[in-house]
């Protein structure tokens, strides 16, 4: 099995979501796990090469087309190749790390992980688990004021990626140790159902 572990926390020993990853992928047994640590190696926001170059049919790209395209296409080919990702979801501002948005942007590719289809998006990356430890200070998991989850679970499915379960240690600033606790819970669950 292989495993892509997606890292988006600014904070390195004090974060809660790559605590939460480690536990994570710890029950996740004889696994390759494939690390993209984009908050200590972050990635470019898409720009108009890149828009240009994803619309070309493959073999009319240039070389500078392909150049624009190739962290795209080695992204893409991090998710194609895994069975599991889990992804470190910490909150800020009530919603994603700004890292995390440009890792989506530069995976969701027309033709590539979803396609039109005459009834519709279809997405294209499919029999995937993915497992979000999302952690915040103060807002609550699927709270009026929680626009990550929402917005993960959309994207996620709209790529084909639909089995995705949450382990949440949210409100930390209102009660770390018993938010923990549950997120801790959370991922022993997912241990007995593997």
């Amino acid at each position: 099995m292989t495993i892509l572990r997606i890292e988006t926390s600014v904070n390195r020993e004090h974060s809660v979501t790559r605590k939460l990853t480690d536990r994570i992928i710890s029950t996740l047994d004889d696994a390759n796990v494939v690390t993209r640590d984009i908050a200590t190696n972050p990635l470019p926001l898409i720009d108009s090469s890149w828009a240009s170059a994803r619309v070309k049919p493959e073999d009319e790209r240039s070389a500078l087309d392909k150049e624009a395209l190739a962290l795209s296409d080695a992204l893409v080919a991090e998710v194609q190749a895994a069975d599991t990702i889990v992804i470190g979801a910490p909150i800020y501002n009530f919603t994603i790390p700004a890292s995390l948005k440009a890792w989506i942007d530069l995976i969701a590719r027309v033709g590539v992980t979803f396609r039109y289809t005459e009834n519709g998006p279809e997405g294209l990356l499919q029999n995937k688990r993915v497992i979000v430890a999302f952690a915040s200070g103060g807002t609550g998991l699927d709270s009026a004021a929680d626009f990550a989850s929402g917005y993960l679970r959309f994207m996620l499915g709209f790529l084909g990626l639909t089995d995705v379960t949450f382990v949440a240690a949210d409100q930390l600033a209102m009660d770390a140790e018993g938010t923990i606790a549950r997120a801790n819970a959370q991922i022993d669950a997912l241990r007995q159902a593997a």
